[in-house]
């Protein structure tokens, strides 16, 4: 089944989360290119959250904006 991804942003922190599940102490947390974070499950190596830091920095920037990661998005129905 496919995971629904949340968002949320830290104004303080500046920092932009993407989560399909919640966050949990057993992740395993690598950093990518250009300050971005990524928690896996410590099992599959599966990505299930990301960090953008600084990111209303990078809206600000006069370029697009993109993520080293790969997705496969599809619309959920509610019955």
């Amino acid at each position: 089944m496919a995971e629904k991804l949340t968002f949320q942003y830290d104004r303080e922190a500046d920092i932009l989360y993407v989560n399909t599940m919640p966050p949990y102490a057993e992740q395993e947390s690598e950093e990518l290119e250009d300050e971005i974070i990524v928690r896996m499950n410590p099992k599959t190596g599966k990505v299930e959250n990301f960090e953008v830091l600084f990111f209303t920095s990078r809206l600000l920037r006069r370029e697009i904006f993109s993520l080293p990661l790969a997705a496969e998005l599809s619309q959920i129905t509610t019955p």
